[in-house]
């Protein structure tokens, strides 16, 4: 049930990218920006893939956070390295997209983690009165 919902969240998204950059190839014929969408989508499939991993409910939190990051490793990081986003002409530029791969993804989670918890908060707090 998970990976079937987890491949819905994930296919969604990688297909309204992938049209994007038909689309962007056949009318604007640039390939560069075509390429980027199709990365874009690449890396929403794999987030939606990986959304699931929080619905484990057997699973502690602390291992849902370390499963999900090491999955976004293995797919995200390397998509960013084969992207051609950033450039990567020694293995220091490498290194640097790792850090920034790890600096953006914990401010996503400590943003979301903020917010979810004020929205349960929230929900308790009116389920309550």
């Amino acid at each position: 049930m998970h990976l079937k919902k987890g491949l819905i969240r994930g296919v969604t998204p990688f297909s309204f990218f992938i049209i994007i950059s038909l689309l962007w190839n056949q009318f604007q014929g640039s390939s560069a920006i075509s390429n980027t969408f199709f990365f874009y989508g690449l890396i929403a499939f794999f987030l939606g893939l990986a959304s699931v991993i929080y619905e484990i409910e057997k699973w502690r939190f602390l291992k849902q956070i370390m499963v999900h990051y090491l999955a976004m490793l293995m797919t995200v990081f390397p998509t960013l390295l084969l992207s051609g986003f950033y450039p990567l002409d020694s293995f220091r530029d490498a290194v640097n997209v790792f850090f920034l791969f790890n600096k953006v993804g914990v401010i996503l989670f400590l943003t979301s983690y903020i917010i979810f918890t004020w929205r349960k908060r929230a929900y308790m707090k009116a389920r309550h009165q």
